[in-house]
C-alpha cells in the first residue's frame, strides 16, 4: 500500500459520513423520532457509527450486531415469532449477541482425549487465565455460547494484555494480517467511562471513543493512530466468565482493559467447535488456550544442541 492507498480509503470513508449525516438529518425531520436503528453492512463502521451518534439529531443510535445478510434471519425468526404467539407489543430487547453453539466440559474433554491433546483443569480459569496474560502471552478464549454476527465478543476470542504497545503488531502476526489494522479493547462496563471518553453499554463493538489522555499510555496497544478504539463493554450478566476474567485482570494490573480480536486467521471463520478451536491454536502462533475449564499450552522448542553442551560444561 501507498500514500495514494491511503487517500483514497479516507476520503471514501469522508464522503460516506458526509452522505449518512445527510440522510439521518433528513430522516429525523421527516420523522420526529428520537431514536435511530441501523442495520446492513454499512452500520458495522464504527467510525461512521461515531459520527452519527456524535453529530446526528438522534438522541440514541442503535445497531444491530449482525447487520450483515445474516441478520435477516434475526429478523424472520422475531416475525414468526410475533404471527405465532399474535403479540401485539414489541417489547424484544438484544443486549447480548451469545446465541451460538455451547459446549459443555465433559464434551470439550471427551474431544481433547480422544485427539490425545494434554491438557490441565484450571479451578479458577478467570483467575488463572488472568495471571497468563499479566505475563504478557496471547490466549485462545472459548467459553460459553458462540456469538451471532461477525465480530468476537468474548466467546470465541484471541485475547492479550494491552499494556505492552508492540501487543497490536504480534496479534496481526499471529492472524496473518495487514500492519496497520487496529486490535480493540474490551472493558469492565463499570469502569468503561474511566478509560473511554462518553464510554456507557456498549456489548457489541461497533463504536469508537476516544481513549483517556491520562489513560492513553496504560493500554497502548488498543490505542489507534487517531487516539480512539473501537470498544467492547461487558457486564456479568451477559458474560459472567468473560466479566470475571477482565475483573481478575484489573486486580493484577490495574487494568480493567484486554485486547479482544476474532479467534481465526487469515481467511479463516472464526472458530465454532472445539475442533476448530484445537486446529487454529496448533496452527497459530499464540500461547495457550482456555477451553471451557481447560487449559492447554505451548512448550517452547528445546534447543537441543545447546542442551547438550550445557550438559557437557557440567560434566567438564
Amino acid at each position: 500500500f501507498t500514500a495514494h492507498h491511503f487517500n483514497i480509503a479516507h476520503s471514501l470513508q469522508h464522503v460516506l459520513e458526509e452522505t449518512a449525516l445527510e440522510l439521518v438529518h433528513w430522516l429525523h425531520k421527516e420523522t420526529g423520532e428520537e431514536n435511530l436503528c441501523m442495520a446492513g453492512g454499512v452500520a458495522l463502521n464504527c467510525v461512521l457509527n461515531a459520527k452519527i451518534r456524535d453529530r446526528g439529531p438522534f438522541k440514541s443510535v442503535w445497531v444491530q450486531p449482525a447487520s450483515g445478510d445474516s441478520g435477516t434471519a434475526l429478523g424472520a425468526a422475531l416475525w414468526i415469532d410475533a404471527k405465532e404467539r399474535h403479540a401485539t407489543k414489541k417489547d424484544f430487547v438484544m443486549d447480548h449477541a451469545y446465541w451460538g453453539p455451547d459446549f459443555e466440559d465433559r464434551e470439550i474433554e471427551k474431544f481433547l482425549t480422544w485427539a490425545k491433546v494434554p491438557y490441565k483443569k484450571l479451578s479458577d480459569p478467570a483467575k488463572e487465565t488472568a495471571e497468563i496474560l499479566a505475563q504478557d502471552k496471547i490466549i485462545g478464549w472459548f467459553q460459553g455460547r458462540m456469538e451471532y454476527g461477525p465480530r468476537a465478543l468474548g466467546s470465541r476470542s484471541i485475547l492479550a494484555s494491552p499494556i505492552n504497545p508492540e501487543m497490536q503488531a504480534r496479534l496481526n502476526e499471529v492472524k496473518d494480517r495487514e500492519d496497520f489494522r487496529p486490535v480493540a479493547p474490551v472493558v469492565l462496563e463499570e469502569d468503561a467511562a474511566e478509560w473511554f471518553e462518553n464510554a456507557q453499554h456498549s456489548p457489541f463493538m461497533l463504536f469508537v471513543h476516544n481513549v483517556r489522555p491520562d489513560k492513553a499510555d496504560k493500554i497502548p496497544a488498543v490505542r489507534h493512530v487517531d487516539g480512539t478504539a473501537r470498544i467492547q463493554t461487558v457486564n456479568s450478566s451477559q458474560h459472567s466468565e468473560y466479566h470475571a476474567l477482565l475483573k481478575a485482570f484489573k486486580d493484577i494490573t490495574g487494568v480493567p482493559v484486554l485486547v479482544n480480536t476474532s479467534f481465526n486467521t487469515l481467511g479463516k471463520p472464526i472458530v465454532c467447535s472445539p475442533r476448530d478451536a484445537i486446529e487454529c491454536f496448533f496452527s497459530s502462533p499464540f500461547d495457550a488456550l482456555v477451553i471451557g475449564s481447560y487449559l492447554i499450552e505451548k512448550q517452547p522448542k528445546r534447543n537441543l544442541a545447546a542442551e547438550a553442551f550445557d550438559v557437557k560444561l557440567v560434566e567438564q
